[in-house]
């Protein structure tokens, strides 16, 4: 992409964006940053792009209220995606969410974190033998997608034969957040989550007659009671797919993201190779370097200032995560991608009480399938052009063709 314009900068519209942006994003994030930090859009909301005032929206959640209420009734109406994305854990504030944050927590706990840990290496190990025998392929679908899938698949407890359509459900119900969602996506989206919200009522109806005993995280969110609060039927469903989906789609593009970066970068790649204890490092880097989830949304809940700008009540900011990534205040040659970068405060997991929950199984199953994929195959290189997919959201990738040798 080539320097943005004044104009460019001034007429900067999420809504519309160009094709550029999707490729790479970083330079119009970069002079958003330096000349309108604070970004008024067409649409009357606030861009952010400074690290500081990313985390002063994020520690201030009384402030900047996560509630989509508002924001999503015009997206999508008062059907299955308004339901889902207003009653999901990130798109929610207390006291709601912090007694589903306490629920998802015991059921995300370091003990069950560590017990992943076995299951996680023979399911990275058996991919990879799969790799090795076709010698090209595509890493996204046939690595880096498939082991979120899985790893949600277990702490459902789900039956194999019905991990299918996770995948798919998961996909349309996360695209349907994108910026300008046409009305085919819309509905792929709605379906998505009817189809899920049937097969959970099925589940977790069976699941009802052994949650005493039974350890999965399904179980564990039947039993949550906290003081005088308990999960409805209708609350239990839509945590369920809240998993599905934070778990898979950051996952997936951290892993993709992760892999093409080393390859890009390959004395960085030699760095870890020559030392696997740097795999922690790396993880974080990746996570920084091309930021999983690129934009977050947050409400003013009450008149306030960010510098000179005044922010009336009711006013929707947008959070730029991978601007803040990247901000030379904070990190030293922001751009360069440093595996041994320390400190390393990026918010890619958010901060405050939003921070990700399950931010331990997402650099668990990175430092796993990082470190054995470069392990297995020391020749490991692209075998075409990658596929950006065009989603401003989720920094994402459709194809990742590499040759595993």
């Amino acid at each position: 992409m080539t320097t943005p314009t004044l104009d460019d900068i001034r007429d900067f519209d999420l809504r519309r964006l160009p094709d550029s942006f999707y490729l790479d994003p970083y330079p119009m994030l970069h002079a958003l940053r330096r000349t309108a930090p604070l970004h008024r859009c067409p649409d009357g909301s606030w861009l952010l792009t400074r690290h500081a005032d990313l985390n002063h929206v994020y520690r201030n959640p009384r402030l900047f209220s996560s509630d989509k209420q508002q924001q999503f009734r015009p997206m999508f109406g008062d059907g299955p995606l308004f339901e889902h994305h207003t009653t999901s854990l990130v798109f929610n504030d207390p006291p709601l969410h912090t007694q589903v944050r306490k629920a998802i927590g015991d059921a995300l706990s370091p003990r069950v974190v560590t017990a992943m840990q076995a299951s996680l290496v023979r399911l990275v190990d058996e991919l990879l033998d799969a790799m090795a025998a076709r010698v090209e392929c595509d890493l996204m679908q046939d690595f880096a997608a498939a082991i979120p899938i899985e790893v949600i698949g277990n702490l459902l407890a789900l039956r194999r034969e019905d991990r299918q359509p996770l995948q798919r459900w998961s996909n349309a119900i996360l695209g349907a957040l994108e910026f300008g969602s046409d009305p085919a996506r819309l509905a792929e989206g709605n379906e998505a989550v009817e189809q899920f919200v049937a097969f959970l009522k099925d589940l977790i109806a069976e699941r009802r007659r052994d949650a005493a005993s039974a350890d999965d995280i399904v179980s564990r969110l039947i039993r949550w009671e906290s003081a005088d609060f308990r999960l409805s039927e209708f609350q239990i469903y839509h945590q369920c797919i809240f998993l599905l989906n934070a778990g898979h789609e950051t996952t997936t593009n951290l892993i993709g993201n992760g892999v093409l970066a080393l390859l890009k970068h390959p004395a960085q790649l030699q760095r870890l190779r020559d030392d696997q204890r740097l795999i922690d490092a790396t993880v974080e880097e990746c996570l920084r370097y091309e930021a999983p989830v690129q934009l977050g949304n947050r409400t003013v809940t009450a008149a306030t200032r960010i510098d000179d700008v005044e922010l009336e009540a009711g006013t929707v900011l947008t959070l730029a995560i991978g601007a803040a990534n990247r901000d030379p205040a904070v990190f030293a040659e922001p751009d360069a991608f440093d595996i041994t970068r320390n400190p390393n405060p990026h918010l890619s997991f958010g901060a405050g009480i939003h921070t990700c929950a399950g931010l331990a199984v997402a650099r668990l199953e990175a430092r796993i399938a990082l470190s054995r994929l470069f392990e297995r195959f020391p020749r490991l290189a692209l075998a075409g052009e990658p596929q950006r997919a065009r989603r401003a959201r989720f920094r994402a990738l459709e194809r990742l063709p590499v040759t595993c040798l």
